[in-house]
């Protein structure tokens, strides 16, 4: 999928490949991370309602980052 329902986030270096999904459910925008593991399987991270919240990927991309670098890690 492409924008506008996928995209690729900008977060750091060490998180590049996470992406986000993004639908709507009755107005409201809804958002999921994932990203793709080494054997191109989509791991998916977190997500949430993002109405009303300007700090919203402040808070949720660590998050992602975070579950992604376990799931690497445990995957070894």
């Amino acid at each position: 999928m492409a924008r506008p329902h996928a995209d690729t986030l900008h977060f750091s270096d060490a998180a590049r490949q996470l992406k986000e999904l993004r639908v709507q459910h009755r107005g409201r925008p809804f958002r999921g991370f994932f990203a793709f593991d080494p054997q191109r399987q989509a791991v998916l991270l977190c997500g949430g309602d993002k109405t009303g919240d300007k700090r919203f990927y402040q808070r949720m991309l660590p998050i992602a980052a975070m579950e992604f670098s376990h799931y690497l890690a445990t995957r070894r």
